[in-house]
């Protein structure tokens, strides 16, 4: 789909190395924006970028670690040196650890807050006041937040993750009551069973073979699809910010 009024934005996508950010990135570049890809593999986002500019876009790779507060002023910097104010974030950045709360996973648990909470809150925070200077220019302000469905549907084993992404989905809804009024729209979208790497995370036998038979039933969505919808509502009026989108396969009841 062609989005012609994304010409001309300035976006940061993390985790934009692979799966669904990577997807935004090359769909938004395609659409004229100039890009900053933000994620810790510097190999990977390399690549990306290549093929954004080979394509005769414009992209930036960005080493970074969401995690980790100094790395994320450091981004900051590097996108405000190359390419100015930015007036669309797109916080993609996550991993998925599932395993039963009994197994007392403390690492993933704290992964998983660390990248899919506070990671998002830093890239908001290194952020805001570029939404809100572009917003109070009169031009379009973004900030859209991938959670997941699994922050409204419990699946066994999944509790810590499906809590962070409840976290998600909480934040961007209050977000709306201090950036609306100031013109800056905050979108959150859920998207379903998605064919992205994060499965590759998956660090049980039992529960990786359970995700492989949900996308033998159900059909994941690709990333490429969840990224057009993200293109669709940073392109819609000003005036109308698209809340809260959730994006399944169609089987997924």
């Amino acid at each position: 789909m062609s989005y012609e009024n994304l010409s001309g934005r300035t976006a940061v996508v993390t985790g934009a190395a692979s799966g669904i950010g990577e997807a935004v990135a090359l769909q938004l570049a395609a659409q004229g924006a100039r890009v900053a890809l933000l994620a810790r593999r510097a190999d990977r986002l390399d690549a990306v970028v290549e093929k954004i500019r080979a394509d005769g876009g414009r992209a930036l790779a960005v080493t970074a670690d969401v995690t980790d507060d100094a790395s994320v002023a450091a981004a900051r910097e590097l996108v405000h040196e190359t390419f100015g104010a930015v007036d669309l974030v797109v916080n993609n950045a996550g991993v998925m650890l599932p395993n039963p709360v009994g197994a007392g996973r403390l690492d993933e648990w704290q992964r998983m807050l660390d990248t899919n909470v506070t990671g998002v809150l830093r890239i908001i925070r290194a952020f805001t006041a570029d939404l809100v200077a572009t917003a109070t220019e009169g031009r379009t302000a973004d900030l859209v937040n991938v959670s997941s469905i699994g922050a409204h549907v419990p699946f066994p084993d999944y509790a810590v993750y499906g809590a962070t992404k409840a976290a998600v989905t909480y934040l961007s809804q209050s977000l709306r009551t201090e950036f609306g009024p100031r013109d800056v729209r905050v979108t959150n979208i859920e998207p379903g069973l998605t064919d992205t790497e994060l499965k590759t995370h998956v660090d049980s036998a039992e529960l990786a073979g359970q995700l492989d038979g949900m996308f033998d039933a159900i059909g994941g969505l690709a990333a490429a699809e969840v990224a057009d919808v993200v293109a669709y509502v940073t392109s819609r009026p000003r005036h109308v910010n698209l809340r809260q989108i959730v994006v399944l396969p169609t089987r997924q009841a």
